[in-house]
């Protein structure tokens, strides 16, 4: 907001979890998450937000850029030797020229070794990345009263793969399974393993919001609670599906992120860098390619975007494939001569066992897809050859064609160069866990 001075700007609490996509109380899922359904009560619940990129490290440099992950560089996963092409870009950077104090706390995923120190922190508390560690040394910060306007970046590891053992409160024969999957035993164990870990991130947020509460820094503190991409089962992260792509987003502070509102907009990841600019009164960077939330909260818009992208060059393995989202459709398409499903990019566990039981995979994939939204939400019928939608593929074949030309992304070259160093899997190959192979 226009005026502020660096002593007047408020905080900012960005709390960030692994895997979540929706699966919390706020979006209707029977997974208790009481701080999180609270935050949405006292702030503004997005319903449809969605991530630049459904894998980890991609997806996480894509909000903290504003840039889609083929921009920013960051096209496969940090730990494997993935990274930014310029960690100027880093939210922080600019930030701490307004006047910051940027303190991180937990994982951060957008730089791996040496590479961290370049994002910029003023402060790195070791807390590794489990949440309950994660928050006890996030609430010591908060305790301090910083005098500086803060960053604080808080970043848990569940609910990541593995999970943790279902206690009382996730009884599995009362569990259903993602949208995805059968209903069977094995699913309603998994799925009650990640309710466990979903009960742990959450009474995280709570001590930390409790923090905030208690040193009166609460009214001033913009918090953005968000995770990066759909949780870790089949056909969910590392895809292109709404149920990959849909993320939670919950916004709580000045610049009219207040009174439990939900908001329907389509709104993408890369739109927090640019929101917090104008919350803050500051300039955008040029590099921005999102746009502010702020016109959904003043009443000014009730679209920010018509269409919105996703992408995935790298996870564990290497597989290229771009979206386009209208309010309407869906189109997708890959770039690799893949004709079955990517098994790496998938992570282990129950569920994905049973697929594979049962032949998953010998399942074809689609080198195009074209879905209806409001029809089928769950993206079960492919109509890019249905001739009665011949119009509707060209036009979304043209407005994906048009963005990779406006990001120049790589994949309209050939494939996507990993860097030196980098490493990943086979395609061919079953599970992540395999060995790697140089990829750089």
């Amino acid at each position: 907001m226009l005026g502020q001075t660096p002593a007047t700007r408020p905080n900012i609490l960005y709390v960030h979890s692994h895997d979540t996509g929706r699966y919390i109380q706020p979006y209707g899922h029977a997974v208790p998450t009481p701080n999180l359904q609270k935050l949405a009560e006292a702030g503004v619940l997005f319903r449809q937000a969605f991530c630049a990129g459904p894998t980890c490290s991609p997806s996480r440099a894509a909000l903290l850029t504003g840039q889609c992950p083929h921009s920013s560089g960051m096209t496969g996963l940090a730990h494997r030797g993935f990274r930014l092409n310029d960690p100027k870009q880093h939210l922080v950077h600019t930030l701490r020229a307004a006047g910051y104090t940027a303190v991180l706390a937990g994982i951060q995923h957008v730089a791996n070794g040496k590479d961290v120190e370049s994002l910029g922190y003023d402060k790195m508390i070791n807390s590794g990345g489990r949440a309950p560690k994660v928050a006890e040394a996030a609430v010591e910060f908060i305790k301090s009263k910083p005098k500086t306007p803060f960053f604080l970046d808080a970043g848990f590891f569940e609910t990541h793969r593995e999970y943790p053992v279902p206690g009382a409160k996730e009884d599995e024969r009362y569990c259903l399974p993602p949208a995805p999957l059968p209903d069977t035993p094995e699913t309603r164990h998994d799925m009650a393993q990640f309710k466990a870990s979903a009960r742990i991130m959450d009474a995280a947020v709570g001590e930390i919001l409790a923090a905030l509460d208690a040193t009166g820094l609460a009214e001033n503190t913009l918090v953005i609670s968000t995770t990066d991409h759909g949780i870790a089962f089949p056909e969910m992260k590392c895809n292109l599906t709404d149920q990959g792509m849909g993320i939670m987003l919950l916004m709580r502070g000045p610049g009219g992120f207040r009174g439990g509102k939900a908001c329907d907009a389509m709104v993408s990841h890369i739109d927090i860098f640019p929101t917090i600019c104008d919350v803050l009164g500051i300039a955008h960077p040029a590099w921005l390619q999102g746009k502010s939330l702020l016109p959904l909260m003043n009443g000014k818009a009730k679209e920010i975007h018509d269409e919105v992208f996703a992408e995935v060059s790298y996870h564990a393995a290497y597989e290229p494939k771009r979206a386009v989202r209208t309010k309407r459709w869906k189109y997708t398409r890959r770039f690799d001569a893949l004709t079955h499903p990517n098994l790496p990019n998938c992570d282990d566990g129950p569920s994905k066992s049973v697929w594979l039981e049962q032949g998953w995979r010998g399942q074809p994939v689609a080198k195009e897809e074209l879905f209806d939204l409001m029809f089928d939400p769950a993206e079960h019928r492919n109509l890019a050859a249905d001739p009665a939608q011949r119009a509707v593929l060209a036009e979304m074949r043209g407005r994906l064609d048009s963005w990779m030309k406006r990001t120049a992304d790589p994949l309209l070259h050939g494939p996507v160069k990993a860097p030196p160093g980098a490493v990943v899997n086979d395609p061919e190959g079953t599970s992540p866990k395999e060995k790697t192979v140089s990829a750089g």
